[in-house]
C-alpha cells in the first residue's frame, strides 16, 4: 500500500487508515462514485486500482486476497461479476478524479473519485480511424496545391490576354489609320489644319467631316484632315448635318 512521501497518515494509525481506505474501496465499487477529500481521493486511487487489477484476474486466489481487505461480499461480488467485465481491454487508468467546490465549515478541498466504465475502442478502429484522416487529410494538401496551381495557370493565361488586348488594340487603330486615302492625320491634341490645302476636318468617332465655316466646325476635334469634300466622302465620311449644312466653303 502506498504511503504518503510526507505529513500524517489518514487516520491516526496505521490501522485507522487501512481500514479507511477499505471503506472507501468498498463504496466505490458499490456505488461507482464517491464524494470525498482530495487527499482521500489521490491516495484511494492507487489503492482501488490494485483491487481491480486482481478482479480482472478472476481466479480463487485473487478473490481470497480481495476478500482480505473488502469483507463486504456485495462489494467484491460486484468487482467480479459487474465491474471487471466492463474494463476489458483498459490496461489501467480504471478511476478518474474530478476536483469540486470546497467543503463548507472547514474549506477543505473536495473531489469526486469514480469508475471509468466506458467502453475502449479497438485498436483496429482506432488505426481505421487515423488512417482515414491522414488520407483525407492528403487529399485535401493535394487538392489545395492542385487548385493553387489551376488559379496560377487561369491568372497568367488573364495576363497574357490582357496584354494581347492592347497590341491588338493598336495594331487595329494602326489598320484603321492608314484605310482613309488622301488624307492627313496629325498627332492627338492637335488642333490647327495641317496646312492650307487640307482644312476639312473628319471625325472617326462619327465619321462626319466639317467644312471651314459650318456649324460645328469650331468644336470639331478632327482626327484627320482632307482637302476635298470629295476625297472626304469617298473616305466614307458624311456631311455633318447634311449636304446643306456642309456648303459654306472656306
Amino acid at each position: 500500500m502506498p504511503r504518503p512521501t510526507k505529513g500524517p497518515r489518514l487516520g491516526g494509525s496505521a490501522q485507522h487508515e487501512r481500514h479507511l481506505l477499505a471503506n472507501l474501496a468498498r463504496q466505490l465499487f458499490i456505488h461507482e462514485s464517491i464524494t470525498t477529500t482530495e487527499a482521500r481521493a489521490r491516495r484511494l486511487r492507487p489503492y482501488a486500482e490494485k483491487l481491480i487489477t486482481k478482479g480482472k484476474r478472476g481466479d480463487l486466489h485473487a478473490r481470497r486476497t480481495v476478500m482480505k481487505k473488502i469483507t463486504d461480499k456485495y462489494a467484491v461480488y460486484r468487482l467480479f461479476e459487474e465491474i471487471t467485465p466492463k474494463m476489458e481491454g483498459r490496461d489501467g487508468g480504471y478511476t478518474r478524479i474530478v476536483k469540486t467546490a470546497p467543503r463548507k465549515g472547514d474549506n477543505a478541498p473536495m473531489a469526486v473519485i469514480s469508475l471509468v466504465l466506458e467502453p475502449v475502442a479497438k485498436k483496429a478502429v482506432v488505426e481505421d480511424a487515423v488512417k482515414t484522416a491522414k488520407s483525407a487529410a492528403k487529399k485535401a494538401a493535394q487538392d489545395a496545391v492542385a487548385e493553387a496551381k489551376s488559379d496560377k495557370a487561369d491568372a497568367a493565361k488573364a495576363d497574357a490576354k490582357d496584354d494581347a488586348k492592347p497590341a491588338a488594340k493598336d495594331a487595329g487603330e494602326k489598320a484603321e489609320k492608314v484605310a482613309f486615302a488622301g488624307a492627313v492625320r496629325l498627332d492627338e491634341g492637335s488642333a490647327d489644319a495641317p496646312d492650307d490645302e487640307h482644312r476639312i476636318k473628319g471625325n472617326e468617332d462619327s465619321m462626319k467631316y466639317h467644312v471651314p465655316g459650318s456649324r460645328w466646325y469650331d468644336a470639331t476635334v478632327a482626327e484627320v484632315w482632307f482637302a476635298t469634300v470629295e476625297e472626304a466622302e469617298a473616305a466614307g465620311f458624311a456631311p455633318a448635318g447634311g449636304a446643306a449644312a456642309q456648303k459654306v466653303d472656306a
